[in-house]
This record gives C-alpha cells, structure tokens and sequence, in this order.
C-alpha cells in the first residue's frame, strides 16, 4: 500500500511517576503538542504509564516491595477509564500513538503497548513477550499473538519494547510480517550509566539502527528520561544515586538503510524527536537485501512461530450435551 510522506515523532520525556492520573493529562498534552507539529505517529516510551520499575536494579526484593502497591494501583487498565480518556484525545488529534504501558490485568502486571488508530479504536494491546532479568519479578510475559503486524493508513506498523530487539526470532517474525513502520518503545538509558554498557544509550540505538536495517523498516525509537524528582523518589544512598543517575533519554528515528533521520536531542531534555516518513523508501533498501523475501534461504533456516493466545483455563462443554437428554441419562 503506498501512502504519502507523514512525519513521526519520538516521544523523549519522563512521565509524572508512578501518578495514573498525572501521566494520563501529560499524555493528553504531548499527544496536542505532536498534533501542532502535524505529527501522524507518535511513539511514547516503554512502561511510560506509570514510569518504569527500577527499584529491583537498586535494591533487594524485600526492600523494593515497598513500591508495589503504589505501582500495581497506577498501572492502566486496557478498557479502564484512562485509557478511554487517552484514546478520546488520539481520536481527537487524529493521528497514530503507539503508548508504552504498566498494563494491570487483576493480579498480574504486563510490559504492555497500546497501538491506537486516528479515530481512537484500538489495534493492538500487546505484551512484552519476556521481561529482561529482574523485571521478571515485576511483570508476566506474553505470548505468540503479541508478535504481530498491523495494517493502518499509514503502511504495516508493529512494535515491540526494549530488549525484544535482542531476540534474533522475534526480530524476524516481525520482518517475515513485512513490517514497514516499527516502532522501539525503551525506558531511559541512565541506569548503570558507566558500569553496565549493555543497558547505555550507544548499544540500544545502535540495536534500534540494526533493526531498521536488517527489516528495511523505519524505526521510531522513544526513550524516558530520568529526572531528580525520579532520582529522588527512588533513592536512599549514594550508591543508589550512582546506579540511576539523571538523564537517559536518547529517542531517534532510523530510515530503513539505517541512517538517523533527525538530531538527537540532550539526555535531560524533553521533547518530540521528529522525522519524514516515505515509505518510497523502502524498496531501495530491500533491493539490497530481504531477510524474508530475496535474501532468504528457506531451504537452510527457517523460523516457527506459534501466534495463538495463551490461557490459564480452557473452558469446554461436556459432549454428553450434544447426545438426546433421555440417553445422557442413561449413561
């Protein structure tokens, strides 16, 4: 499907923490603010609503359960009030918003992104498939069906958070579903600044500048930044203090021959990062190379992917409701 130019946006910002309501009205008000621009897809950060859980990266489990509740009570229902209000104003601005989420479903929590189309219905609510390390002790996983591509106005849009992007499978379900707009929702880069490069800035984006390339996708790739107000919220000692420092956010767009499209703004500062989008683009790129067309070797290498939804319970009928009721009896 061909479509126009339209510009994207990288939402680099830090939410109103672990604050439902302040995170949904700072929301409603990015999402006017990329409308000026003229914006037509607008990416926010992952676990943007409520701000992501660092505590069990600075601390031991027992220490950290004093966040929990606070947490579990601000993480966002998918068909709650909030996310109603947040889609009247998509509906409203008329674009495409991709909105990295804490998603409470009862008991359990989920690294969730909801994908919002120009009139406010929903596409997609998906699900981290596999919380990294100690986000294990905060969150669920998903499963298969969160591994999809959606078709939209403006060309075929997935998504996917953080070290997702890692996974070499998940990666090329995604390309073999001719992905040509992803987007990359990240938390801020601050933590372990120094100490663990894995989690910094340089070695994400250039996963994130990987990715448009090996997909020949463009990537709109939004980060948090942490601010004092986080720091402090979260920090007792100076050792804490130096595990999250102030800062992170490095947000981008990459073109799908893996150029960044726009300037990166300053790690403390928010912002709308903001690009074109042509996906005239795009056929360029794969001329080259097409991990899931021409460049494949189905023969050698190919992948298996199992989309079905998981569920605790399967609820089925006795067959003895489809026999005649006098000879149910007898058996």
């Amino acid at each position: 499907m061909a479509t126009k130019p339209f510009l994207a946006a990288a939402v680099q910002a830090a939410p109103v923490y672990l604050d439902l309501a302040g995170t949904v009205e700072k929301t409603i008000s990015i999402i006017g603010q990329a409308k000026q621009q003229g914006v037509e897809l607008l990416a926010f950060p992952e676990t943007w609503i409520p701000g992501y859980c660092f505590w069990p990266w600075l601390g031991s489990p027992a220490w950290g359960m004093k966040f929990v509740q606070r947490y579990h009570q601000n993480s966002i229902v998918t068909d709650g009030a909030e996310m109603e209000t947040i889609r009247a104003a998509v509906a409203s601005a008329g674009m495409h918003v991709v909105i990295g989420t804490s998603e409470r479903d009862h008991g359990t929590l989920y690294i969730g992104q909801s994908i919002i189309a120009p009139d406010g219905s929903v596409i997609a609510h998906r699900r981290k498939l596999k919380p990294t390390h100690v986000e294990r002790t905060v969150f669920g996983e998903g499963d298969g069906s969160d591994l999809a591509v959606h078709d939209t106005a403006l060309g075929r849009l997935g998504a996917l958070c953080c070290w997702e992007h890692l996974q070499p499978l998940l990666k090329y379900a995604m390309f073999a579903q001719h992905e040509q707009i992803h987007v990359g929702s990240w938390p801020s880069f601050a933590l372990y600044e120094g100490a663990a490069y894995a989690l910094g800035p340089d070695l994400n984006n250039a996963v994130n500048q990987v990715y448009a390339a090996e997909g020949q996708c463009f990537v709109v790739a939004a980060s948090a930044v942490t601010t004092t107000e986080i720091q402090s919220f979260l920090c007792e000692t100076d050792e804490q203090r130096q595990l999250l420092p102030t800062g992170g956010g490095k947000s981008m767009i990459f073109g799908p021959d893996g150029r960044p499209l726009a300037d990166y703004l300053p790690a403390s500062e928010e912002g709308l990062v903001v690009a074109e989008i042509d996906l005239g683009m795009i056929p360029l790129a794969k001329a080259a190379a097409d991990p899931a067309g021409h460049y494949a070797r189905r023969d050698v290498v190919r992948l298996l992917l199992n989309t079905e939804r998981t569920r605790c319970v399967e609820t089925m009928k006795s067959s003895f409701s489809e026999i005649d009721p006098d000879l149910a009896a007898v058996v």
